[in-house]
């Protein structure tokens, strides 16, 4: 089976390929409209025939829009993370247009290849090349492609600002309407941050930040996380259930992350002087998910489990534990012989009338 991280790559890639192909249709069907009953291009004399064309372009543009897409996710998007947004675009615009320009090239001595019934090399072949290089042809579908790029690139941007689930969700309206849900919750908290700002001031604290949300990021990709809401020091990652139930993912993706910052202990200590810890509660119930916001809209939660969860992790520092599950999620979790669990007995949180039986869960060796 595919592991979270590469469906979520997967799923971020189809966009792109879905968006070329629609935008080469469109373009097939603009051509049609400029050729009317033509069967050949006035530019070149090479014969038209529209069927064949929607099947070049949709193929050609599907495989240019996945080829890109994948560039896109898997390397380009961590070259420019310091870059604004203005010039990450115009950057990532011209390398594109340099690779398409390639593409075009080479799609285009094939298509002429196949046109003419003729090889690669035949003086025909590439004399159609130059006549559709030098023609305002070519230069239209340069400037349409320069139209697409960055717009592609837009989408990319503000799945990864907003997180690719909350657009989608925007997009096909799933949340339009209140719903109800079972989901858990893990309230990440950052020990000792107010010291550490002190310590390194404002913008190195935040440099730190920076360096820390990213860190943890691919562990809460692997075991299926979804990223809620960044507060300060504090992050707020939730699971749907079933996901967050199999193979114990919620409760994994914890001594996940604190793995990964161990691994990188010398790089924080390099840059900062420190190790960045974290203690976090875990928690799970029903809440009511919508839409929300005119003049920003958002997508979010409510109901008493956040506030719950929030209250379990404040009660870290009190039992002297970085970790702190709920009696009603324990219930649900099979941790099995790779956890040892201790009960730390029931206790009052504010807001709720019932005692709440607290565990903490080591990892065993």
């Amino acid at each position: 089976m595919l592991s979270p991280k590469i469906k979520r790559n997967i799923s971020r890639i189809i966009p792109f390929g879905v968006f070329w192909v629609i935008s080469g249709l469109i373009f097939s069907i603009i051509e049609k409209g400029v050729l009317g009953d033509l069967g050949y291009y006035p530019s070149t004399k090479n014969p038209y025939n529209f069927s064949g064309m929607i099947f070049i372009n949709a193929a050609s543009t599907l495989v240019t829009g996945l080829f890109l897409g994948t560039i896109e996710i898997l390397y380009l998007s961590k070259l420019f993370t310091q870059t604004c947004f203005s010039k990450k675009i115009a950057y990532k615009t011209t390398i594109y247009l340099v690779i398409i320009f390639i593409f075009l090239l080479v799609f285009t001595l094939i298509g002429n290849s196949v046109k003419l019934q003729t090889n690669l090399f035949d003086k025909d072949v590439w004399f159609s090349l130059w006549a559709f290089l030098s023609n305002f042809a070519f230069w239209s579908v340069v400037l349409y492609i320069s139209a697409i790029i960055p717009l592609s690139l837009f989408y990319a941007e503000v799945s990864d600002n907003l997180g690719q689930e909350v657009l989608i969700n925007f997009f096909t309206g799933k949340y339009h309407t209140p719903t109800e849900e079972e989901r858990i919750f893990m309230f990440l908290d950052m020990k000792s941050s107010t010291t550490i700002a002190e310590k390194l001031g404002h913008v190195r604290y935040f440099e730190l930040l920076r360096e820390y949300y990213s860190d943890l990021s691919d562990s809460i990709i692997e075991y299926s996380g979804e990223i809620y809401q960044y507060i300060g020091d504090e992050i707020v990652v939730s699971w749907k259930l079933k996901p967050g139930l199999h193979n114990n993912n919620c409760v994994q993706c914890f001594y996940a992350i604190r793995d990964s910052l161990t691994k990188q202990a010398e790089k924080y200590n390099v840059k900062f002087g420190l190790l960045p810890t974290f203690k976090a509660g875990f928690h799970f119930g029903k809440v009511t998910t919508g839409e929300i916001g005119v003049i920003k809209k958002a997508i979010i939660f409510t109901g008493d489990v956040l506030n719950t969860t929030a209250r379990i992790q404040g009660l870290c520092n009190y039992y002297k534990v970085d970790l702190l599950i709920s009696h009603d999620l324990m219930e649900k979790l099979n941790l099995g012989s790779k956890f040892q669990i201790k009960s730390l007995g029931e206790k009052d949180l504010r807001g709720r009338d019932k005692k709440v039986e607290l565990f903490t869960v080591l990892k065993s060796s």
